[in-house]
């Protein structure tokens, strides 16, 4: 008989970060539509909207002046990402105070491993519920959890109670709840893959699982695997804090179009300082800069320059981005949004993530829950 430790997994999110935040600091604002990014009257877009503002079909990545037609009594609030950040490391804090196997995903989510936690709790839900009281009485913001036994399900239970959910996972309740589960839930389908899959017939998970994974794979490559396994569920990919970041980026919608190369460089400049300035505090030097470019007809196209060896200087990427920069402007085209991105890292511990610390996972049988 296996007696091997059952995986525990804790993926917490928090609800309406950007937005949540500032009803908290601003009380004018509670019970409010709430939309923290550009200005309604410019090309910016939404970052967050509070949920009061979510009924009105308002969205993440949605242009705000949208935001704007279909909810005019909104608040737009600009964002303050070091507020933000602050908040965010107080709650990566706690969730230290529990585990050291903490995979963030961005500043208001992560991943737990709680098979063995500093509570000395073995119950996941007992500790989730934990977590959630922890950051309310630190921060006053709601999180939503979800607890399961692999990170695909853990991930869609924390969204389904939302907002300041709990929901669970067991392996007995695991294959009813992937059953019913959307085909837009699973993960790694995006718009065109679900697309896709409406045209073959499968709407939810229960049609999902009458697909053999040899047709998956001649359909969708590697990914048949992950929907085969996923749809039955299985996932074994272990909580990893040692979270290697692959690229590092800036870019900025431009209040008006512009297409000469005297104008687009400095804009190019300041969002190579700005990623400079991260990657250098963190003695990370790059071989690879990307210049993004969004005409005004919002066709988008990017160029790469792959340099021989890693450099942080400024002057050397400055250089490679200008002369992609010439092309462009070359081509007469008015721009609206320019973006800056370096990849292929080297020093530093290769950019890793996570505390500095390497933390090994134990693989455990995925058999029975809490």
């Amino acid at each position: 008989m296996d007696t091997s430790p059952i995986r525990k997994i804790i993926h917490i999110d928090m609800d309406a970060f950007y937005a949540s935040i500032e009803q908290r600091d601003r009380p004018e604002l509670r019970g409010k539509p709430v939309v923290v990014g550009g200005s309604p009257h410019s090309r910016g877009v939404v970052a967050t909207c509070s949920y009061e503002a979510r009924p009105f079909g308002i969205h993440s990545a949605m242009a705000s002046h949208e935001a704007y037609k279909r909810c005019p009594q909104a608040v737009f609030v600009r964002g303050n990402m070091q507020k933000y950040r602050e908040v965010s490391k107080g709650i990566m804090d706690i969730f230290y105070e529990i585990t050291d196997l903490v995979e963030p995903l961005s500043l208001d989510e992560a991943y737990l491993d709680v098979t063995e936690n500093k509570l000395g709790y073995p119950s996941a839900t007992y500790v989730a519920r934990e977590i959630k009281k922890r950051i309310k009485e630190k921060t006053g913001l709601n999180a939503s959890a979800g607890v399961s036994y692999n990170k695909f399900l853990a991930k869609i239970a924390s969204d389904y109670d939302k907002p300041d959910g709990l929901t669970v996972v067991t392996p007995e309740k695991a294959p009813a709840f992937i059953r019913e589960l959307p085909i837009g839930d699973f993960r790694g389908v995006g718009k065109s893959t679900k697309e896709k899959f409406l045209e073959m017939g499968v709407h939810n998970g229960s049609d999902l699982l009458t697909w053999s994974e040899e047709d998956l794979v001649r359909i969708f490559h590697k990914r048949g695997h992950t929907f085969y396994n996923n749809s039955r569920g299985i996932d074994e990919r272990e909580v990893n804090p040692y979270r290697e970041r692959k690229s590092m980026g800036r870019e900025t919608t431009l209040p008006h179009n512009i297409s000469e190369y005297e104008d687009m460089l400095p804009i190019v400049k300041d969002l190579l300082q700005q990623v400079l300035s991260r990657l250098q505090a963190d003695r990370i030097r790059v071989k690879c800069v990307v210049l993004k470019v969004k005409f005004y007809d919002f066709k988008q196209i990017t160029r790469r320059t792959t340099l021989d060896d890693p450099t942080d200087d400024q002057e050397v990427l400055l250089a490679a981005l200008g002369e992609q920069l010439e092309h462009i402007a070359s081509l007469g085209r008015e721009v609206r949004l320019l973006g800056v991105t370096t990849s292929d890292f080297h020093g530093a511990g290769d950019a890793a993530g996570g505390r500095g610390k390497v933390y090994k996972t134990t693989r455990y049988e995925q058999l029975r829950l809490f």
